[in-house]
C-alpha cells in the first residue's frame, strides 16, 4: 500500500499553514514525518486522518482518493485522550467500537493488547491509578487494537521508562512486519533514526526535504573522515587546522576533496595508530537542524 498527500494546502482564515505539502509512505516501512512546533506536522496528520479537509490537494492510497470507509487508522496522539476516571475495559473497548469493531470482537482485541503489554491486571482499574507510562501503554492499545492499516504515532516514547520503551519499540516492529505503514512525529531523532526509511521534513507549511534517509546521508559530501585513536594528539599536530576533536573524543579530518579519501586512510593507517576510520555522515539530528533550523 502506498500512501500519498499530495500538493496540501491549507489555511486558518488569513493564516496559510500548509503550503503544498506533498510526500509518501509505503507499507511495511516506518516514516518520519519531522518539523519544529508550528510547522505543520499536525495539520497534516489532521487531514490525513480526515478530522478537517484540505483547502486543495489529494490524499491517495495506492493512486486513488483514500477510502475512509475501508483504509483504517491508528492514532497515538501526543497530547492524550483517554478518560481518568473511567475503568480502562470499558473505555478502550469503546473507542475500538468506534472504530467498527463489536463489543465481543473489541474486548477480546484489547486484552490481548493489554496481556502483549504486561497491563492486565490493570484491566478493570482507573486510568488514573496507572502511573504516566503505563496510561501512554494504554492509550497505545487505542491506536491498535482495531487492526488498523495505517498507524500514526505521535511521540511515541513521551515518558516512557527504558524498559517500556524498548516494549513499545518490539510492538512498532511487529507492525511494520505486518505491511503497516508505520508514521512517526517526534522531535526525538534517534528513535526516528533507528525505525525510519524515509522522512519528510516540514518547515514553516513547506517540505524542505523528503526522501530515503540513507539516500539523503549518501548525498552529503563525503569529504570528512572520523578517527579513533589512542594519541590524538599527533594526529592534531600534524594535520592542523584540517583536525577537529568530536564531542565523543574522535577525531573530525577535513580533507580538500572526497578524491583524498583513500590516499588520507593509507596514511593514517601507516603512520599512526588508528583504531578505527570512516567518512563522517550527518546524524539526522544534523539533517533537521539543517532543514528545520531556520522558519523561512
Amino acid at each position: 500500500m502506498r500512501l500519498e498527500l499530495k500538493n496540501i494546502d491549507k489555511a486558518f482564515g488569513d493564516k496559510q499553514v500548509l503550503k503544498g505539502v506533498s510526500f509518501t509512505a509505503e507499507s511495511g516501512k516506518a516514516f518520519g514525518l519531522l518539523g519544529r512546533n508550528g510547522a505543520g506536522k499536525t495539520t497534516s496528520i489532521r487531514i490525513l486522518m480526515d478530522v478537517f479537509k484540505a483547502n486543495a490537494g489529494e490524499v491517495l492510497v495506492d493512486g486513488a482518493p483514500i477510502d475512509y470507509e475501508k483504509i483504517k487508522i491508528g492514532y497515538l496522539p501526543e497530547e492524550r485522550g483517554l478518560y481518568p476516571k473511567k475503568i480502562i475495559i470499558d473505555q478502550l473497548s469503546y473507542f475500538a467500537q468506534l472504530k467498527g469493531m463489536t463489543k465481543k470482537d473489541a474486548v477480546v482485541a484489547v486484552d490481548a493488547w493489554l496481556e502483549r503489554l504486561g497491563m492486565t491486571e490493570y484491566r478493570n482499574k482507573r486510568l488514573d491509578t496507572l502511573s504516566k507510562g503505563n496510561q501512554q501503554k494504554i492509550q497505545l492499545v487505542t491506536a491498535l487494537a482495531h487492526n488498523p492499516d495505517i498507524v500514526i504515532l505521535d511521540e511515541p516514547f513521551s515518558g516512557l521508562d527504558p524498559v517500556n520503551a524498548m516494549l513499545l519499540k518490539d510492538v512498532v516492529k511487529e507492525q511494520i512486519a505486518k505491511g503497516r505503514i508505520v508514521l512517526f512525529s517526534s522531535h526525538q531523532m534517534s528513535y526516528i533514526e533507528e525505525f525510519c526509511d524515509s522522512i519528510a521534513i516540514i518547515n514553516a507549511g513547506k517540505v524542505a526535504l523528503h526522501g530515503d534517509l540513507h539516500d539523503i546521508k549518501r548525498n552529503y559530501p563525503r569529504d570528512r573522515l572520523v578517527v579513533s585513536t589512542t594519541k590524538p594528539e599527533l594526529i592534531r599536530r600534524d594535520f592542523g587546522s584540517a583536525c577537529t576533536e568530536t564531542e565523543n573524543g574522535a577525531l573530525l579530518l577535513q580533507m580538500a576533496s572526497p578524491d583524498e579519501k583513500s590516499a588520507v586512510m593509507k596514511r593514517l593507517v601507516e603512520q599512526y595508530d588508528v583504531d578505527e576510520i570512516k567518512v563522517f555522515e550527518p546524524s539526522l539530528n544534523d539533517i533537521f537542524v539543517q532543514y528545520a533550523g531556520e522558519q523561512v
